[in-house]
């Protein structure tokens, strides 16, 4: 009979009266039937040994008659209840079938219903009520054969305690050991015995009472147990015979299965193993087809390398790096796992590295080179760049070219700091620039020795002016060229950013309209035919691949299709087949990193796209495009104030003439106006430098003619001066509106004779010769301002302060007769008081000409500086005052002095009012020819207001009245008579000097 479990089942003896089951001795006399497990539904894919395993392995259905090794069983509480462990292992099973094997949860049967409690409701409701009844009836009268056997076990339970108990304790003890030496001398107490070894009838009769007594306790314990064993009895045989019937049924079970199977196997063989070894065919082909396309690719990948080398030697940095990356995408997608290409994703990492250096030194190389090339080729490359396009002058277009590969590329890389290398040989070249220029200009001056000057700023102090000025003009000029060709190249840099911006901006919109397209087309479900081979090779290696060839088996344009989708693999095959191209010579960088700039139909382009810097990061780099080239006109600048700054050194700026100072102003202004332009920056260093020396200029401009000034007002004898015509020429253009020095007539022109009066607006003006030039120094003041904008402020305080000191300092010489000491004068006539009056209103009269002019210069910010010029105005209106009630005071004294001893008594006209009649005739004389006739009267009538004063204090004194008396007509001669004098000189004519107020007598 067969069996399943691990032990044979017992059978009867033969003397089956007994009723005692035995094993059977004779293992020929089983029967075993190979024991096969459930059939495997889903063979692996048959590809290599996996396909020959499969063909060769036991089949649960055709082997199910012989031994296989679905027949290996072993006992699994004995395994894993191993007594030769320490303890029991907690990864039995996950060690060896993984880590999900014991988190699996068994899927429930399909065919097997949920039992839930309610199913057995009914059954519970209708068995409940007899349920109760049985149990109340057992509790009421119990079994009689239950209680006769409760009551002898009783029995039997209380006399086997009783013999139990006469068994010593230790024998019950669970660490009962005879090896122990106490236990052992306790069980068997060996004091009775005779200890030298001889043997007593008292030893002997002790040994045979223990040996009694140890019987007794035995057949205790042995009738205890057989009367155990004898109540349970009738249960182990229950068992027993219950398990020969479980025998029998699973014969009969065994028996059904081996029919099934046989039907199980015919059917396989004759309906099925056809269809599946088509199928597996099929499969074979797909995988066969596959692993042709796999070589192939390993074959296109296996040539990158080379590749990559001969696009290197061609400079084509952007096709190399494109094929490096597609490589490496196609190395983790397509060719993962590929164990001849383990090192060649480090090594493809190496030689992007490898260009990553060769970019930089290239494109340093190419600065260094552009930036470093004379000057004198061409200014501006860009346009030579594209004269050569047009005329295919194929060197010239290589080379932007290559500069728009190395931009790229660099780019690609996330090298953005590429543009520090440029920035810093565009300082060196600034450099070698200034110096080269030195170079030359002192190589063409035989006066400067270079062996003994040797650093340039030396030799640059050693040039004159002219020398040096010819020097900084061909630095401007070079510096210009500089900044156009940096522009230049800055503008191809600046495209490359220009078009990658634009080109992640069609990247995203595509991403955008392919997102939404994908989201509006529904999934297509699998047909059966895709289904079963899916399920089939659920298990395989390429069940997408096998998926894809059925799609093109059963699509008449599948062709087409594929062609129409572009992936790393064909991307890869086509940078391949460009390498030759490559080599030929015909390099295509602009062309190739357009198409890698096109969204839609380059292959790699998401790989491209990763390795591009974003949107910000390319906007930054453009804004650096822009500060490189405001820090380009920043360097120029700095290089220039060096140049400035090292003929500044020994105070060579400050001693230049105002002409020498106005071409430095205007060649530095000029320069600073180009570079803005050009550069769209406004650069101060070179400017401020200007600024310092045209404040020490000014300081010493001012300084000079300051002391010029002094000089000749020291050396003025305040005469009238006759006025060349020159400065008559001056004054007019003046009175034009030109505030600015005349140009020099040549010397062949007529001369003409000097005049003894200035013309100006109508008005006759008597000056001396320190006013004459003191105009000639405001208009170079004027002319100064003119020129150089920037130093109005100062110039107008420097102006003011030279007036202010002329004003000063003639007050000083003329008021305060400074001039008997300075210049020795014996006097300070009233001649030379009208003169200095008069001067002083021409200086006046021009202070709003150049107040206007000053103006029209500063901002309004800075109009605030225009009140010194008001100052001024009063400060010289107050010495002109001062200087008329100087006059008066002179003829005061005189009539103070005469009228006093006047008398009233003939002869008439008496000889006081003679006087008085000759003095203002000589005041007359002095001051007709200087002043004008208004001021003259003006002046006439406050000497003659002064004269009736003293004669009416003194006719007051001498008690002389209005009364038509002797002395009233005495007194009416006199007054007649200095009337009559006094209208008979020029101008005073219509004098009205009234005096008649003589008489008048204070009320």
């Amino acid at each position: 009979m067969a069996s399943h479990s691990s032990s044979p089942v017992p059978h009867p003896s033969s003397g089956g009266s007994e009723g005692i089951f035995r094993k059977d001795r004779d293992p020929s006399s089983r029967q075993y039937r190979p024991v096969h497990s459930l059939p495997d539904v889903c063979p692996k894919e048959p590809t290599g040994e996996a396909t020959r395993g499969l063909c060769e392995g036991p089949s649960v259905v055709a082997d199910q008659h012989r031994w296989t090794v679905y027949n290996s069983k072993v006992n699994l509480p004995a395994a894993l209840n191993d007594p030769r462990l320490a303890k029991r292992e907690s990864d039995f099973f996950t060690k060896s079938w993984g880590l999900d094997f014991a988190e699996t949860e068994v899927m429930p049967s399909f065919y097997l219903p949920n039992i839930t409690k309610e199913h057995f409701g009914p059954y519970l409701q209708e068995t409940a009520q007899r349920e109760k009844i049985h149990e109340r009836c057992k509790n009421i009268c119990p079994n009689k054969d239950e209680l006769d056997t409760v009551s002898s076990i009783t029995n039997n339970h209380d006399k086997s305690r009783t013999e139990l108990e006469q068994v010593p304790k230790i024998f019950m003890k669970p660490d009962f050991a005879l090896d122990d030496p106490a236990t052992f001398n306790a069980v068997l107490p060996w004091s009775h015995f005779n200890s030298a070894g001889r043997k007593s009838s008292r030893d002997m009769a002790s040994s045979r009472l223990l040996q009694e007594k140890l019987s007794h306790y035995l057949d205790v314990v042995e009738v205890s147990i057989a009367r155990q064993i004898s109540l349970r009895s009738e249960a182990f045989f229950h068992a027993m015979s219950s398990q020969h019937e479980l025998q029998d049924h699973l014969t009969e079970t065994a028996r059904a299965v081996a029919v099934l199977r046989g039907r199980t196997a015919a059917i396989e063989r004759i309906m099925c193993e056809g269809p599946l070894r088509a199928l597996r065919q099929a499969l074979t082909r797909s995988n066969c087809a596959r692993l042709h396309n796999k070589l192939k690719l390993m074959a296109a990948v296996h040539q990158s390398q080379p590749t990559v080398q001969l696009l290197l030697s061609t400079s084509e940095f952007v096709g190399a790096l494109e094929l490096i990356a597609t490589t490496k995408e196609v190395l983790q997608q397509e060719l993962q796992g590929i164990h001849s290409f383990r090192h060649l994703g480090s090594q493809l990492c190496e030689m992007e590295k490898l260009i990553d250096k060769m970019m930089v030194e290239d494109f340093s190389m190419y600065s260094r080179s552009d930036l470093s090339r004379s000057l004198e080729d061409d200014g501006q490359v860009m346009e030579k760049w594209s004269l050569f396009s047009q005329m295919q002058y194929k060197r010239s277009v290589s080379i932007k070219d290559r500069l728009e590969s190395l931009v790229f590329g660099l780019l690609r890389q996330r090298k953005l700091d590429f543009l520090d290398i440029y920035s810093d040989e565009m300082i060196l070249a600034a450099k070698s620039i200034v110096t080269q220029s030195v170079v030359d200009s002192v190589s063409q001056i035989e006066e400067i020795d270079t062996d003994i000057v040797t650093k340039l700023a030396d030799q640059m102090r050693l040039m004159t002016f002219p020398q040096w000025f010819e020097l900084l003009k061909s630095v401007f000029e070079n510096f210009i060229l500089f900044l156009k060709r940096i522009k230049a190249t800055l503008s191809v840099v600046r495209n490359v950013v220009l078009e990658a911006l634009d080109s992640n901006q069609k990247s995203r919109l595509l991403e955008r309209a392919a997102a939404g397209g994908l989201a509006e087309a529904p999934g297509t479900p699998l047909n059966q035919g895709e289904a079963e081979l899916a399920y089939l090779t659920h298990e395989g290696l390429f069940i997408s691949d096998a998926l894809n060839d059925a799609q093109l088996h059963l699509g008449a344009g599948g062709g087409q299709e594929q062609s129409s989708t572009v992936g790393p693999r064909q991307a890869l095959s086509r940078l391949d087949g460009c390498g030759s191209d490559s080599a030929s010579g015909t390099t295509e960088s602009s062309s190739s990193r357009e198409h890698a700039f096109q969204p839609g139909g380059s292959a790699g382009i998401s790989s491209s796209e990763d390795m591009m810097p974003s949107d910000l990061e390319l906007g930054r780099v453009a804004n650096n495009i822009q500060e490189l080239l405001y820090t380009a006109s920043d360097v120029s600048h700095d290089r220039c104030v060096k140049v400035l700054m090292a003929r500044a050194k020994d105070g060579s700026l400050e001693r230049l003439s105002s002409a020498e100072f106005v071409f430095l102003s205007q060649a530095v202004e000029g320069f600073v106006r180009d570079t803005e332009e050009l550069c769209c920056r406004r650069s101060v260093s070179l400017r401020g430098a200007l600024q310092s020396q045209a404040n020490r200029f000014v300081h010493r401009f001012h300084e000079e003619r300051k002391t010029k000034l002094s000089l000749l007002l020291d050396n003025e004898r305040w005469k009238q001066a006759e006025v060349p015509a020159e400065f008559q020429d001056l004054v007019n253009s003046i009175a034009d509106g030109r505030i600015t020095l005349p140009e020099r007539k040549p010397q062949g022109t007529e001369e003409r004779k000097p005049s003894d009066y200035l013309h100006i607006d109508g008005q006759k003006y008597a000056v001396v010769g320190t006013v004459l030039l003191l105009i000639r120094i405001f208009l170079e003041y004027c002319q100064c301002v003119n020129d150089i904008p920037s130093i109005s402020t100062d110039m107008l305080t420097r102006l003011s302060d030279l007036l202010k000191h002329f004003n000063s300092r003639s007050c000083q010489l003329v008021l305060g007769a400074g001039a008997l000491q300075v210049v020795g004068l014996k006097t300070i006539t009233t001649k030379n008081l009208a003169l200095a009056s008069r001067c002083l209103q021409l200086v006046v009269h021009y202070i709003p000409v150049i107040r206007a002019h000053f103006e029209t210069k500063l901002t309004p910010k800075q109009y605030s500086v225009l009140r010194h010029f008001d100052h001024i105005t009063k400060d010289y209106s107050d010495h002109i005052a001062e200087i008329s009630a100087k006059l008066v005071s002179i003829m005061d004294s005189m009539f103070e002095k005469v009228l006093s001893k006047y008398e009233v008594k003939a002869p008439m006209p008496s000889a006081c009012f003679r006087n008085v009649c000759k003095q203002m005739a000589k005041m007359h004389e002095a001051l007709y020819e200087l002043l004008p006739e208004e001021q003259a009267q003006m002046l006439f009538l406050r000497i003659n207001a002064s004269l009736k004063i003293h004669l009416k204090r003194q006719l007051a004194r001498l008690g002389v009245h209005h009364d038509g008396g002797p002395q009233h007509g005495l007194v009416t001669v006199d007054v007649a008579f200095y009337t009559e004098n006094v209208q008979s000189l020029r101008t005073l004519e219509k004098l009205d000097l009234n005096m008649a107020e003589i008489w008048e007598q204070k009320r």
